[in-house]
């Protein structure tokens, strides 16, 4: 199996899963190896009282995209931590766009950043995500 349909295998057991992703309105657009470009369009039910695209919003597609980026290679990853810096708003009806890149991967820990960018590749978010790996994978191998 090549490390693409490795991940790309990955990728859809996951989304099978992920009915947050799913409700929310996101889309995977890329997956490879450490990597993952997630998307969405901001609707109506996702802005907070200033009319702008909720912060929580924002978060769970960088989130999102990050959880796909460190789970690409069948082993199951998990957040160990998050941090998030807002740097515009995201407007009614904006297309999101959530882009996951490998930093670091060490052992069992990795870091992942991720950028979002709105309409005309404005950056609206810049994430930065710390995984570590856990027991067990999202299908059987066999070994190498």
């Amino acid at each position: 199996m090549t490390p693409q349909t490795r991940a790309e295998r990955c990728a859809q057991l996951m989304w099978a899963q992920d009915a947050a992703s799913q409700a929310l309105g996101m889309q995977i657009d890329a997956i490879a190896p450490g990597q993952a470009v997630l998307s969405l369009t901001v609707r109506p039910n996702h802005l907070n009282g200033h009319g702008i695209c909720h912060g929580g919003i924002i978060f769970t597609l960088a989130d999102s995209a990050f959880a796909f980026a460190c789970n690409s290679y069948n082993r199951l990853v998990v957040a160990q931590d998050n941090q998030i810096t807002y740097l515009a708003p995201a407007q009614p009806g904006e297309h999101l766009t959530a882009t996951a890149s490998e930093t670091a991967l060490t052992g069992r820990s990795g870091v992942y950043d991720v950028t979002v960018t709105g309409a005309d590749d404005r950056q609206i978010a810049l994430f930065r995500g710390l995984s570590r790996q856990i027991k067990g994978q999202h299908f059987e191998e066999p070994p190498c």
